[in-house]
């Protein structure tokens, strides 16, 4: 009898810490790792432009056109691509550990035909593939990770479009905001956005502090924000052309005559499409406003830019090309297959 106490006793203990060392092992394996400074998902140009090239410690995230739409990777040269889900994503963030992406399942080209609940969540899902967490199940655009939380607009029925924060792992989502404001242009714990209310002036959010100021008056369309203080917009006052200023300085220097559309900034140059109903065009030129090459003739959406080749889609046909960044010139179709 004694025996069969003792036996019964070293049973429990082992069972007991079996079950303890699950529990540990479960909950290491679906333990977020969060993020230890404010990095920043993607740049600001790619993220105006849809999101959909995201390149991040030597790989390239992008929406696959070949394969409506869906998640793969490649490096930056276009080598080595492969499918990781089969969501339509948009707004593609990354950071060390996951990407992060506004699913787009519903299949549309529009960035607010996208009302649709469950097929067009938040979400999170680790760099090399695999589970897929959903961050916010409501439908959600414009999406910029910084640091540990991703700032994005949300709709629902009752509120309609506002400004939302998550944590990366799905916890503290909330309502920063009663209305919208563009979250792309990221600079460490801040974001950079157009007045949308009374002015367009540029302001900034202290992601940090949750204080808003203004930084620079003006009257700007998706600004884009750089390091040393560089400002370029759409003037909404000189008909949407594209400016540059120092908010050090004040000294606003305009750099195209034309109308503009859309833009993206990578390094010293900037990339736009010109709004001309009888001759529009894919443009780019220096951050001084010399060297301006004209791209492709049409009307293009959608400006990716990456370190090795930068992507825009025809807007008739829907068609994506590529040309070298560092030396633009050439279009190729993008046609990277699809991954069954």
């Amino acid at each position: 009898m004694m025996k069969n106490k003792k036996l019964i006793i070293i049973f429990c203990i082992i069972l007991v810490l079996g079950l303890t060392a699950a529990w540990f092992i479960n909950q290491h394996m679906h333990r977020v790792i969060m993020n230890t400074g404010y990095v920043n998902g993607n740049t600001p140009g790619n993220l105006y432009n849809a999101g959909l090239f995201c390149e991040s410690n030597g790989e390239v995230f992008f929406s696959n056109p070949d394969d409506e739409g869906r998640l793969y990777v490649m490096n930056p040269d276009g080598t080595n691509i492969h499918k990781l889900c089969d969501d339509t994503v948009m707004y593609i963030n990354a950071d060390d550990h996951y990407v992060y992406y506004v699913r787009n399942n519903d299949r549309t080209d529009s960035e607010y035909a996208f009302f649709s609940y469950n097929n067009n969540s938040l979400c999170r899902m680790p760099r090399k593939g695999g589970k897929i967490y959903i961050l916010d199940r409501d439908p959600c655009i414009y999406a910029s990770l910084i640091g540990n939380y991703i700032y994005y607009l949300h709709y629902d029925n009752s509120e309609a479009t506002s400004l939302y924060r998550v944590r990366i792992d799905g916890k503290e989502r909330k309502q920063i905001r009663k209305h919208y404001v563009f979250t792309c242009s990221t600079l460490g714990q801040y974001f950079y956005y157009n007045g949308n209310e009374n002015d367009g002036n540029l302001y900034c959010y202290d992601t940090a502090t949750g204080i808003e100021s203004m930084v620079y008056e003006c009257d700007c369309y998706k600004p884009i924000v750089s390091s040393d203080s560089n400002v370029y917009y759409m003037d909404v006052t000189r008909n949407m052309a594209l400016v540059h200023t120092n908010t050090a300085f004040d000294n606003p220097v305009i750099l195209t005559k034309e109308s503009v559309d859309l833009f993206n900034v990578y390094g010293s140059y900037i990339y736009y499409q010109v709004y001309d109903s009888k001759n529009p065009r894919l443009c780019m030129i220096k951050n001084d406003g010399t060297d301006q090459q004209i791209i492709a003739f049409g009307n293009y959406k959608q400006i990716n830019v990456t370190s090795h080749y930068t992507y825009f889609t025809e807007f008739s046909t829907g068609q994506t090309f590529y040309t070298p960044t560092a030396n633009p010139g050439t279009l190729y179709p993008f046609h990277p297959g699809a991954e069954k």
